[in-house]
């Protein structure tokens, strides 16, 4: 079963400090307009503490007072960072459509999702990545917000 994958590609605390402080701009793919889903609480989060979160998802026209996106490709301006709120199956394809942008720097895949081969191509095309891991929750262990 692919959601039991462990993730053996994976950044350590040191170096996701360092993501936190330099990353600007946050894509969120999966980012649900429903306040009572992960993936908005921690955009909010990320957003009240002062990233730039650009919301893709299949619906809506605005969320969280930013507009949405169908797809990283549409994005028209640099993207720092993905915070991946997706099934596993999904993460290659994210990777790749990283690797097209060029601008990515950090691969991030949230709490229970683990693709270890998009992660290594992630990395491999010079990414930082962190998997299995939720950004809202180390920002706050590592800044105390």
């Amino acid at each position: 079963m692919m959601e039991c994958e462990f993730p053996t590609v994976n950044s350590n605390m040191d170096e996701v400090k360092k993501i936190f402080e330099s990353v600007k701009t946050i894509a969120v793919l999966g980012l649900s307009p429903n306040p009572q889903k992960d993936s908005h609480r921690v955009a909010a989060y990320l957003q009240s503490v002062g990233y730039k979160i650009v919301p893709v998802y299949p619906k809506e026209d605005e969320i969280l007072g930013e507009k949405v996106y169908r797809s990283l490709k549409e994005i028209p301006f640099a993207v720092d960072m993905v915070d991946i709120f997706r099934k596993p199956a999904a993460l290659m394809d994210i990777a790749k459509a990283c690797v097209e942008r060029g601008d990515v720097k950090v691969f991030w895949a949230q709490k229970g999702i683990v693709n270890n081969e998009a992660a290594e191509f992630a990395k491999e095309h010079g990414m930082k990545v962190v998997q299995n891991q939720c950004s809202m929750v180390d920002h706050r262990t590592i800044f105390g917000h």
